[in-house]
């Protein structure tokens, strides 16, 4: 969990005004959709939670527009709706039926702050206080909503944090239901893309779990120290800046015949070489490269883009901290290739029955030595969702699921090729990050 930013910031003087459930706007009847392999891992993760921030005057009218919206996106999206639970077999799934509470939708005041005054590069803790559930663990689920949704009045506009039980959906499946959303407070008669619901479909076996919540100090970090204070920055790499880390590591194509690297190779050779010299890590210092990669399209039969749920694993890859510097990028860059080109159908099948054998529920530590962890893609079109008041003038994410090393990426507001990096690290690497003039591409 991210500490406090140790600087003076206004405080938000928030104020919550209204608590209230949505529920599909038309009754459904009772639905239960067994969670696969691919969701179970995450039990033990928090939920994850997204910030975004919107202009606008007529806060009431937005909140209304997207309460309505939200009833009918809620109706191919009930799941959203329901909670977790076990089968007479100890098998976790979601269950919906009409008379639970449905989403929980909180609004709040904190109209002395204008949009610009919180869509600064460091995040803050004046930033949590947007977003619901920080702390929340997704098994927590059994008896909380699985969707939590806070409104916030700003001076000038509306902030919409939100947090998603993160066991039962992934980042794919969390962007198609607010493109959804979107689509509906915008006029649309349906979505454009109906949730593929079946889990099934991607892994039919039944893996009993005993889970119980942990005791109040069972966080990750429950080794009696305090929390380690961690900074949370958003760095912006234009589209050129892009474009020059992308030609620089592919100047010397290597012989093999490999494909050209891919922006996301490029991209993540660059980050984790700067991370890793940041950190002053030793020459002999194991650092760990991981990306949690979507398998919509790696697993076979290949699952259709729509499909609702966790379709993602934990791709590592490893080497020493002075092979990473003494070598060009090429060399960081092609072992994130490699790792991502052999996870394929047969890979994936092999990690599942391995984790089903022997159930393991993730922790952040387990990400990897001096990790540097990519959780979040370029390719969603964050920005593309306009709930019919413009496109939001910022997106980020909460403080849950970070941990030292943690990246989101984004696509930059400014659209093309540019891309935001949203960092976590402990001050003293972030510090010397900060002044890196390769790492910013600084002249």
């Amino acid at each position: 969990m991210a500490g406090e930013v140790v600087k003076k910031e206004e405080s938000l003087n928030l104020k919550i005004t209204n608590k209230s459930y949505v529920q599909p706007e038309e009754k459904i009847g009772r639905k239960e959709y067994q969670l696969v392999t691919f969701d179970l891992p995450y039990l033990a993760f928090y939920y994850n939670q997204k910030l975004l921030f919107y202009k606008g005057e007529d806060f009431d009218g937005m909140v209304q527009k997207l309460k309505l919206g939200l009833g009918v996106v809620l109706k191919e999206f009930h799941q959203l709706a329901g909670k977790l639970g076990k089968d007479e077999e100890g098998v976790f799934r979601v269950e919906y039926d009409d008379d639970m509470l449905g989403v929980e939708v909180v609004e709040a005041v904190a109209d002395e702050i204008a949009v610009d005054q919180l869509t600064v590069a460091e995040s803050s803790t004046n930033l949590k206080d947007l977003i619901p559930y920080t702390a929340v663990l997704n098994l927590e689920g059994m008896h909380r909503p699985l969707l939590a949704v806070q409104l916030t009045k700003l001076k000038d506009g509306l902030a919409m944090g939100l947090a998603f039980n993160h066991a039962v959906l992934d980042g794919t499946a969390t962007w198609q239901f607010m493109t959804s959303w979107a689509e509906i407070c915008s006029g649309s008669p349906s979505t454009s893309a109906p949730p593929f619901l079946d889990r099934t479909k991607a892994r039919n076996t039944r893996v009993k779990l005993d889970l119980s919540l942990p005791e109040p100090n069972g966080q990750p970090t429950s080794n009696g120290d305090a929390k380690p204070t961690l900074r949370e920055r958003i760095f912006k790499f234009s589209e050129s800046k892009i474009d020059k880390i992308k030609s620089t590591v592919n100047e010397n194509p290597p012989s093999d015949g490999s494909k050209p690297f891919s922006t996301f190779q490029a991209l993540s050779s660059h980050v984790w070489r700067h991370v890793s010299h940041a950190r002053n890590l030793k020459p002999e210092d194991y650092t760990v490269f991981t990306v949690f990669a979507d398998c919509r399209k790696r697993v076979d039969p290949p699952m259709p883009e729509n499909y609702f749920g966790n379709l993602i694993q934990a791709i590592f890859t490893v080497t020493a901290a002075g092979l990473l510097a003494a070598h060009p990028p090429q060399f960081g860059a092609s072992l994130v290739q490699k790792a991502i080109e052999e996870h394929n159908a047969k890979a994936i099948d092999a990690r599942n029955k391995e984790w089903e054998s022997a159930p393991k529920i993730f922790q952040f530590k387990d990400a990897g030595v001096n990790c540097v962890a990519v959780g979040s893609s370029p390719r969603f079109k964050v920005y593309d969702i306009d709930f019919g008041w413009g496109k939001a003038e910022n997106v980020r994410s909460g403080t849950n699921n970070k941990f030292d090393g943690m990246i989101y990426l984004y696509p930059g507001k400014n659209g093309g090729r540019s891309i935001d990096v949203e960092l976590t690290l402990e001050p003293e690497a972030m510090a010397r990050l900060e002044k890196d003039k390769d790492f910013l591409l600084e002249a």
